[in-house]
């Protein structure tokens, strides 16, 4: 099979035939229809920021660990594993394989426990953005900072792929949501629900507005900044990857922040907790349940060619996409 495969840290993907790979007792094996992208895969190309090479199994010293990237995926089972009893040949699903990656690819292997049938009214190119971004933005509002009817959110990167899905998730739920990005993305905020401010105009930490949920995900801002935005009695949410910049990577990136956010705990009247994202059959069937009933409705900036998946992760990360990105493969 085809596959998108790195050897060494670097920006760039190169196309190999590899073996296809086999699924254990608890996989499904699936053909690929599309895959999105996430700043995961990015970072993890990267290398970067250094610390992680030290800190995170995922990162090998000179190269990934595993040489697929791609976490996000749906398409077509054709082949179940021994012990698999909720798929069969021919089901259409999206599925989460980022304990060991390998998206980019033809076919993947996928834990049963990681997949669920595809949303009726989605096409696989919607489905495969839901996994990491969409579990991920479920986290942030329904338990690490549990939202309830009038809450105030804020959710710094609104416009990204976690922040998209976060808006429409805390508008669900019943708070008055603003939401943090340029004036490029300014309409794709608003027509979520959310009153917008234009960071390249406004400074929300110094704009005397409090929240009682900040949800930070573009780890732009230092925590005491943060921390101004947050009501008494707040929560403040540390969630942001940061953006990629040109050159070598950064020694920590966000891991400071995060550092920061965990040694701190409280100050004060303010709650500061860190969002990690992780993968479940229940968040997961939650997320279908949701795009069925139209709740969360996935937004893609751009669809690439599965060729150009090194193009699609530069624009995602260099160029700033807003919401998703993903690549297709051809049925």
């Amino acid at each position: 099979m085809r596959a998108m495969v790195q050897d060494r840290y670097g920006e760039t993907l190169r196309m190999a035939e590899v073996a296809a790979p086999v699924p254990a007792d608890d996989e499904i094996l699936v053909r690929v229809r599309a895959a999105s992208l996430n700043a995961r895969d990015w970072h993890i190309m990267r290398g970067d920021p250094y610390v992680a090479r030290l800190m995170s199994p995922i990162f090998g010293r000179r190269g990934p660990a595993a040489p697929i990237r791609g976490s996000d995926v749906a398409g077509v089972v054709t082949a179940v594993g021994r012990s698999v009893t909720r798929f069969a040949p021919g089901d259409e699903v999206f599925g989460d394989v980022i304990a060991h990656d390998g998206g980019f690819a033809e076919l993947v292997c996928v834990p049963e426990s990681l997949a669920q049938r595809r949303p009726e009214n989605l096409g696989f190119e919607e489905a495969a953005t839901l996994p990491l971004a969409g579990q991920t933005a479920l986290l942030a509002v329904r338990e690490v900072a549990p939202v309830r009817p009038g809450h105030r959110v804020l959710v710094n990167g609104a416009s990204g792929g976690v922040g998209t899905f976060a808006v429409q998730l805390a508008r669900a739920y019943g708070a008055e949501v603003t939401g943090v990005c340029s004036a490029r993305n300014a309409d794709l905020v608003s027509s979520l629900g959310a009153e917008v401010v234009d960071y390249t105009r406004e400074d929300f930490t110094r704009s005397g507005r409090r929240y009682d949920i900040v949800l930070d995900l573009a780890a732009s801002r230092p925590l005491r900044a943060l921390r101004r935005a947050v009501a008494p009695g707040g929560t403040l949410v540390l969630g942001g990857g940061g953006n990629a910049r040109p050159g070598r990577p950064s020694l920590i990136g966000p891991v400071g922040l995060v550092v920061a956010g965990q040694t701190v705990g409280r100050l004060g009247r303010t709650r500061v907790v860190q969002l990690n994202a992780r993968s479940e059959q229940a968040l997961l069937a939650t997320l279908r349940e949701l795009a069925e009933e139209k709740t969360i409705v996935p937004v893609i900036d751009r669809a690439y060619p599965f060729e150009q998946t090194t193009e699609a992760l530069r624009y995602l990360m260099v160029e700033h996409a807003r919401a998703k990105v993903v690549v297709t493969f051809p049925a």
